[in-house]
């Protein structure tokens, strides 16, 4: 099935994935854009297990404050200093230190089963996994600390 260019892009521009990835995968649904998105979805997903073994000794150490009275700081690992200095990466960390603020979780473990806060149709583990699919580096997080006035 022959493939529009400006799906493509509009597919790439949603999802951040590559354009023969998107090609491919608006070619599997014959076209149904949504279909689409899930092909890509499933496909991060299966990134992320191959991806989980590697080593990762780069990353941030996001550091956010509610309002002066909850602050967070979460270490988020990656393979290279590359991807950590990416838009994407950092995004990903922040929203990390979001949901670590808004859900008080005890452990990664917690975190990672949690609903995301912006997007309840998704876990947090979910999340991660998107983002090694489309950076294609094993992502983890490392560890967390959450501080709140009077706790």
């Amino acid at each position: 099935m022959a493939v529009a260019v400006d799906e493509i892009k509009k597919l790439r521009e949603e999802t951040g994935a590559g354009i023969a990835d998107c090609k491919e995968a608006l070619s599997l649904s014959k076209g149904n854009f949504d279909k689409a998105k899930e092909v890509l979805a499933h496909k991060g997903f299966d990134k992320a297990g191959e991806k989980a073994e590697r080593d990762v000794k780069a990353g941030v150490v996001e550091v956010y404050s509610h309002a002066g009275r909850v602050g967070v700081l979460v270490e988020v690992l990656c393979e290279t200093d590359f991807v950590a200095k990416t838009d994407d990466f950092k995004s990903l960390a922040h929203e990390l230190a979001l949901q670590i603020a808004s859900m008080n979780p005890s452990s990664v473990e917690e975190l990672l089963n949690q609903e995301y806060i912006r997007d309840s149709s998704q876990t947090i583990d979910q999340l991660v996994k998107a983002k090694v699919g489309k950076l294609g580096e094993n992502i983890q997080i490392g560890r967390f600390e959450r501080i709140a006035l009077g706790d």
